[in-house]
């Protein structure tokens, strides 16, 4: 895979793509967005999520489709402040819709942007897509993840945005389409994150993964690889075996590739999906064959089918002009060139803390030091536990939120920040420019613990960071909605946060209460093997995780153990 730095792999690939295409995108803080104004009145609609996945999500930003969209590092959500920079560069004041997959770190850190702008005056709203069915059941359409189907969702918001409907109208509209819409996936070969050597999951010789998703995971079941046509069978049964009430019989049609399937195998997998649909009484209305969602270099193929009626139909074949997909008059050429704020940058300042919060300060920059030298050297582990059963990509995002964490911290500390301040500070840095789930629930823990720590206490002791902990963890689950049992860190920070009570109840010293409790931590963290993951990426494919202990815990316990030097 070609690539300049792996770290890098987003910005690079950014600043590419405006480039390519100037007449359609520009580069705003935390994405791109159209490069002509929209027309007045207009209701702003905006898609997110990782890269990897072009032309979704970036690639179809232009007229009668996406606004904008927020740019996440690969498979990685976007962070809260990637939304908030995309939502206000093209906010008109007549209402945002967010649209995105329905995948945990999307939906934290959409939703926190979304109330942040709430807040703000501006009437923002969030979908997520849940075409997938091979990602839970047909009574749990709610755990389901997005897939293919993204694409069909992301093209009825915005044609509906672009006709001048209301956002109320949008909303419906897109939320009609979402329960219409059904994909299903096959996998050849597991995609390969840049900088890595071997796929995130291996598919065996002769076999084919059934229901992986698009970011890397592997499916929830295997078989025998097949001939075309029984693929074709496979996928087609599988998405008209959920036909909504009221079908008219009449489908849109995407059969993706999914990044390294070519087109003339598409082909053959097509003409056998044309000929069951219309045995089975379906008129296709303009279907579609290619590339529209993929998984970086995934071999396979997915079908997506949007079951429509006439308010759907006539948002499927409404003219659109983006990058990647255009249909009917083009109309980007034309437009008014549109100016955006790209300030994204501030300067803080601090006030001068306690002598004692000051000195905890420094032992905090160090601490986050360690910790992000500890991820960095297991970062190729935290990678391929994950990817056990979830994307792969715990690992790389760990490091950047480490690496941000740690800048941020010591910038912060250069500026006269206390230990509270340096917390907070670390924690806004990797919520922002790491991204993901671990990205938001890191950040947020984080600027828990800095508000119980503060920046004028006479004295740090055990007792006062046992009380951090606590917060922090609180904070986690608040937000990330996991409980102890669930598989996730909260399985290693628990128990760590008891112990730490315990200990700092018996009067021991701080050092001696993080050590002791760290070891607990380490053993808690182990245990999540025997563990089935209840949320999250890893759960359509919970079985494969039993005797592989979580990565969230494993990557936790590490930075735990790196709080204390030696």
């Amino acid at each position: 895979m070609l690539y300049n730095d792996p770290k890098t792999f987003r910005e690079d690939m950014l600043r590419g793509y405006v480039a390519a295409y100037p007449d359609y995108v520009v580069e705003v803080p935390g994405g791109v967005a159209r490069a002509t104004e929209a027309p007045e009145g207009k209701v702003a609609v905006i898609n997110g999520g990782g890269s990897g996945h072009y032309p979704a999500f970036c690639g179809i930003v232009g007229d009668g489709l996406m606004d904008a969209t927020v740019v996440g590092n690969v498979f990685t959500s976007p962070s809260a402040e990637d939304v908030l920079g995309v939502a206000r560069s093209v906010d008109r004041g007549t209402g945002v819709l967010v649209v995105g997959g329905n995948y945990a770190g999307d939906r934290m850190n959409f939703d926190m942007a979304r109330d942040r702008l709430r807040a703000e005056g501006v009437d923002c709203r969030t979908l997520y897509v849940t075409d997938d069915v091979a990602s839970a059941s047909p009574g749990e359409v709610g755990k389901r993840r997005g897939n293919v189907g993204t694409f069909m969702v992301f093209k009825a918001a915005g044609a509906a945005a672009a006709a001048g409907m209301s956002l109320d109208e949008v909303c419906r509209l897109a939320g009609k389409a979402n329960d219409r819409t059904r994909t299903m996936s096959v996998g050849f070969r597991g995609c390969t994150l840049p900088g890595e050597a071997a796929p995130l999951f291996h598919v065996p010789e002769g076999r084919m993964e059934i229901g992986q998703g698009i970011h890397g995971e592997p499916g929830v079941g295997e078989g025998d690889l097949a001939p075309a046509a029984e693929v074709a069978r496979l996928l087609v049964d599988r998405v008209l075996a959920e036909a909504p009430a009221g079908d008219a019989k009449r489908i849109a049609v995407i059969l993706d590739g999914l990044g390294s399937t070519k087109y003339e195998e598409l082909f053959v997998v097509w003409g056998t999906v044309r000929d069951l649909l219309e045995t089975r009484g379906y008129t296709l209305v303009d279907p579609q064959v290619g590339e529209f969602v993929t998984s970086l270099d995934m071999e396979g193929v997915a079908l997506a089918v949007e079951y429509l009626d006439g308010e759907l139909e006539k948002l499927w074949r409404a003219p659109c002009d983006t990058p990647s997909f255009r249909r009917g008059a083009s109309r980007m050429s034309a437009g008014t060139r549109a100016s955006y704020d790209r300030a994204c940058d501030s300067d803080d300042t601090y006030e001068r803390g306690s002598e004692a919060s000051r000195a905890a300060a420094e032992y905090i920059v160090s601490a986050l030091g360690r910790m992000r030298d500890a991820i960095a050297d297991a970062e190729e582990r935290l990678a391929r536990i994950d990817g056990v059963a979830g994307d792969g990509d715990h690992g790389r995002g760990m490091a950047r939120g480490t690496a941000f964490a740690y800048e941020a911290a010591s910038d912060a500390l250069e500026k006269g920040a206390a230990a509270g301040s340096v917390l907070r500070a670390a924690g806004r840095a990797w919520a922002a420019k790491a991204g993901g789930t671990s990205g938001v629930l890191w950040g947020s823990a984080l600027e828990a613990a800095g508000e119980v720590m503060g920046d004028r206490a006479g004295s740090y002791d055990a007792k006062v960071a046992a009380d951090a902990v606590r917060a922090a963890c609180e904070r986690m689950a608040s937000l990330g909605g996991a409980r102890r049992g669930d598989k996730t860190m909260l399985d290693c920070l628990i128990p760590f946060g008891e112990a730490l009570e315990g200990r700092a109840a018996a009067g021991d010293s701080l050092a001696d209460a993080w050590a002791a409790a760290a070891e607990v931590a380490q053993g808690a963290a182990e245990a999540t093997a025997s563990l089935v993951p209840r949320v999250g990426r890893a759960r359509p494919a919970a079985e494969r995780s039993l005797g592989t202990p979580d990565a969230g815990a494993i990557s936790m316990a590490l930075c735990i153990r790196a709080v204390l030097p030696g």
